[in-house]
């Protein structure tokens, strides 16, 4: 039995109450349920029945077959019952099971019946049900009442089918759209719901056709819509309408912004917040357009109702992103929010504020978020944490104040995210501030000290061994990293053994103490921090040999890994032991992404080498396995770079074809994957005619057919050209298919002896610019930068035209380049104006680039870019500057 819902012993703290659904179970419910078979029938008892059915079925509870089919038919019984608590049950429960197609027809004449029926109450929930449960043959039958219904005087009856329009749109599109007249009269209607079901379903009726919506909107706006709730949609959909229509619209008045002002002198508290959220969220808004909805916004923040005080501050939140000056004038009441019940609230006005306030206020907030942070959760505090990380930023001259609120909440209780946000903050400001490096190196020192977290401490003593020997005072640090030593996990003991070392390579007056240190590491339990003192003290020369010189040592301990790991390790379980050593220099650097044989439908056979390998091996080491084998390449060298497969023909073609670009320093060979996808003919001599007028800077030199094609076996045909040495030509080739058909007996399997020459027209090719360059990241972008150096470096700026938004002109650019995006930068965030790319790649040639690409919005969608670029030859750096002012 359910027990009581009654409240535990009042001297317990938690006042919790008991659920009344506590310990039921399937079985002893699916026993109860025999009471709808009772010939006197109990309209509470089966009520209470098909309750914890209900909650049964809501909880996950799965019903067998024979079950469902049991439970539906006794159910069915109950509609003898003239109860009506019982009779809405009832609707819901045969909702709830989803009877099949041949369980359906014994209520379809019960439904039919209820949705004829006077009472109001029946009507409405039949065609509710009905809609549910039936298919599109039995929905033709009754779609006469259903349109009835809509225009029905009764808002109940015409909301639930309306309701039931919106669901029936997904699966029989084509009936719903034929009831466009009656929706259209709904949309008239004096009732509050039926209007607003009417508008939803009217608008996804016409969704796909643009100028429908923009006719829809536009006849809506001049009339007068009287539910809130369906103002409300309205005003979504004419954001819809002016967001498609600002590509068309250059300059002058924005269409409907009157309409979406006016609004914001409804009555409706609902309809006046849609309005001046709308305005806050249209693209390129201007301070003269968000001038009336950031007052109105201001009025909510001193309402006395919390829901639209937290709506108000989280919409000037997000304003304060793009336009911080806006939002200035409502500073005061958003101090006010500080100390406001509802933390979310107050976690939204600190940062807002945070993201608006002078240089003057800052010292003023700074004691109001200190009695304000130990009240609330670690992820509100991470909010607040990036907020002025961005503040400090801002003034940089109040990095000792917020500095220090930073280091003291650092040493307060609070999970990992929580430290990881803080030390992440400081991090980013020793950086950017170099007047806070001292200050914010010890900072971290003293969390390292008392940190539980294995990550973030070995973060932080990677950091210090970059950063702190770089200090006026490298030696006050050695104290905090050789505590780690005796103090800490193998792991945080390795990474303090690691930058012991750097401290040593760069500090000459540190190196014998760092020496001393090094050599009581040698005793340590574990494994790994043993050979790092051992590989450290030997680099160094501190067993008295002198085997590396400085800049090797710094290029060992300071220079990026631009070798991708999984590379690595695929080179080294590949290694056969002999006299040649393992050559680091001979693992690709190549990033390896999904190829499109890859992306394939699984019941398509990817063609010859753009299937993924089955062996151990990286794409990039099959292709130059395949290519030394062939005697006609062999001379070309080293394989710089193999493309992804690029498509050739159409998917389910009668021959599908894809090439791969492999490229050398002064040849490109097509290496052109071809399947026969027909089963009665045999293909010889396949060869691909190549047109490369184009390509000017190409010439061919090899021509390489393939001998035979059976069905479904693939095979290559290999076409290669030359081209100047180390320069990035480009060109557009056109591809034909000759091959000789030879008719296959389906019995047999055997070929004609005699076949026909025949042609087979392929897709274009090209060969571009980031064709050239492998992607290849780097872990610290500032460190890789800086050690390149100011020699090759090469900055210039360009005008990118008209662009959609800023992520696209960035998309754009990367993929003209064909580089590795580093720490996340090409994600642009919402309606920013401008916005830093970094990347990083290897330029034919072997020559690492480093690009700094920084994009602004110059007028209304005019995009202007400045693009620096390092590396270690000028001729690479000006070569990338080429490629974008060509692109």
């Amino acid at each position: 039995m359910a027990q009581p819902l009654v409240k535990k012993d009042d001297d317990r703290d938690d006042e919790a109450e008991y659920s009344p659904f506590l310990g039921i179970e399937k079985g002893a419910v699916l026993q109860e349920a025999r009471v709808f078979n009772d010939p006197q029938l109990d309209p509470r008892r089966c009520s209470q029945v098909i309750t914890k059915l209900l909650y049964l079925l809501n909880q996950g509870e799965t019903f067998t077959k024979i079950e469902a089919t049991e439970v539906f038919f006794a159910v069915t019984k109950l509609f003898q019952s003239k109860d009506v608590g019982l009779r809405r049950m009832v609707y819901l429960m045969i909702k709830e099971l989803s009877p099949s197609a041949d369980e359906v027809i014994i209520v379809t004449s019960s439904l039919m019946k209820d949705m004829n029926s006077k009472t109001d109450m029946y009507r409405a929930n039949a065609i509710r049900v009905l809609c549910r449960i039936t298919d599109g043959t039995l929905l033709t039958q009754i779609e006469r009442y259903l349109k009835q219904a809509i225009v029905d005087k009764n808002p109940v009856v015409a909301s639930a089918a309306l309701v039931s329009g919106i669901h029936l749109l997904q699966t029989n599109p084509e009936i719903v759209k034929r009831w466009s007249n009656e929706v259209q009269e709904a949309v008239q209607s004096r009732a509050a719901l039926v209007q607003f079901h009417a508008l939803a379903l009217l608008h996804q009726i016409r969704q796909n056709d643009r100028l429908a919506v923009s006719k829809l909107v536009t006849s809506l706006t001049r009339g007068t819509v009287r539910s809130p709730l369906a103002q409300c949609l309205l005003i979504r959909y004419t954001s819809q309408v002016i967001r498609e229509s600002a590509t068309n619209t250059q300059g002058g008045d924005r269409p409907f912004y009157d309409f979406l002002e006016s609004c914001l002198r409804h009555k409706a508290e609902m309809v006046i917040f849609e309005a001046a959220r709308a305005i806050t969220e249209l693209s390129a808004v201007t301070s003269r357009e968000l001038t009336p909805a950031i007052t109105v916004l201001q009025l909510f923040l001193s309402s006395s109702k919390p829901v639209l005080r937290f709506a108000a501050v989280r919409t000037l939140n997000k304003v304060a992103m793009t336009h911080p000056m806006a939002v200035t004038n409502c500073n005061i009441d958003m101090e006010s929010l500080i100390s406001d019940q509802n933390r979310s609230i107050a976690t939204l006005a600190i940062t807002t504020l945070l993201k608006t306030g002078n240089e003057s206020s800052v010292d003023r907030l700074m004691k109001q978020i200190t009695n304000f942070m130990s009240d609330i959760a670690d992820e509100f505090k991470i909010v607040v944490v990036e907020a002025i990380r961005s503040l400090c930023l801002k003034f940089p001259l109040k990095y000792r104040s917020l500095m220090n609120f930073l280091s003291n909440i650092l040493r307060e209780e609070g999970g990992f995210e929580y430290k990881k946000a803080i030390v992440d903050s400081i991090v980013i400001l020793i950086r950017d501030i170099p007047d806070a490096k001292e200050n914010g190196l010890l900072h971290l020192c003293e969390f390292i000290e008392d940190c539980e977290f294995t990550y973030l401490s070995t973060q932080i003593l990677h950091f210090l061994g970059i950063e702190g020997p770089k200090t006026s005072d490298p030696s006050k640090y050695i104290r905090y990293i050789y505590n780690r030593v005796h103090l800490e996990n193998a792991t945080v003991r390795a990474a303090a053994v690691s930058t012991l070392a750097k401290f040593g390579a760069m500090v000459d007056a540190l190196k014998p103490r760092i020496f001393v240190l090094l050599r009581r590491c040698l005793f340590d339990s574990d494994d790994e921090v043993r050979d790092r003192a051992t590989l450290y003290i030997n680099t160094l020369g501190g067993d008295g040999e002198v085997v590396e010189t400085e800049k090797d040592v710094k290029d060992f301990l300071f220079g990026d890994f631009d070798i991708p790991l999984v590379n690595l390790e695929t080179s080294l379980k590949n290694y056969e032991p002999s006299e040649q050593p393992f050559d680091i220099n001979f693992v690709p650097r190549e990033v390896k992404s999904h190829t499109l044989a890859e992306k394939k439908a699984p019941g398509k056979k990817p063609t010859g080498l753009g299937a993924p390998p089955t062996a151990p091996t990286s794409t990039l080491d099959a292709y130059e396995t395949l290519l030394s084998s062939i005697p006609e390449f062999s001379s070309f060298g080293k394989l710089f770079k193999s493309s992804a497969p690029v498509e050739l023909t159409e998917a389910e073609t009668e021959y599908a074809v894809n090439v791969v670009k492999h490229i050398f320093d002064r040849h490109v060979v097509f290496q052109y994957n071809c399947t026969n996808t027909i089963p009665e003919q045999l293909l010889e001599n396949v060869t691909v005619i190549v047109d490369a007028s184009d390509a000017e800077e190409f010439s061919e030199v090899i021509s390489k057919p393939l001998r035979s094609l059976p069905y479904d076996s693939p095979g290559h045909a290999f076409v290669a050209f030359e081209k100047p040495d180390g320069v990035p030509a480009v060109g557009k080739f056109s591809n034909m298919l000759r091959f000789i058909v030879k008719e296959v007996d389906p019995a047999t399997g055997e070929a004609e002896e005699d076949g026909v020459e025949d042609e087979y027209q392929l897709e274009d090719l090209e060969v571009v610019a980031a064709d050239y360059m492998i992607k290849v990241g780097v872990s610290n972008f500032r460190n890789a930068w800086e050690s390149l150096g100011p020699d090759c470096e090469r900055v210039d700026e360009y005008g990118l035209g008209p662009r959609e938004s800023l992520a696209e002109a960035v998309n754009a650019v990367i993929n003209l380049l064909g580089m590795q995006p580093c720490e996340g930068t090409e994600v642009v965030p919402s309606n920013s104006r401008s916005h830093t790319c970094l990347l990083s790649g290897v330029y034919i040639g072997n020559v690492k680039v480093l690009v700094r690409l920084q994009f602004g919005i110059d007028g209304p969608k005019e995009v202007a870019m400045k693009l620096a670029v390092r590396s270690d030859d000028e001729s690479v750096s000006d070569a990338i500057h080429e490629i974008v002012a060509s692109g």
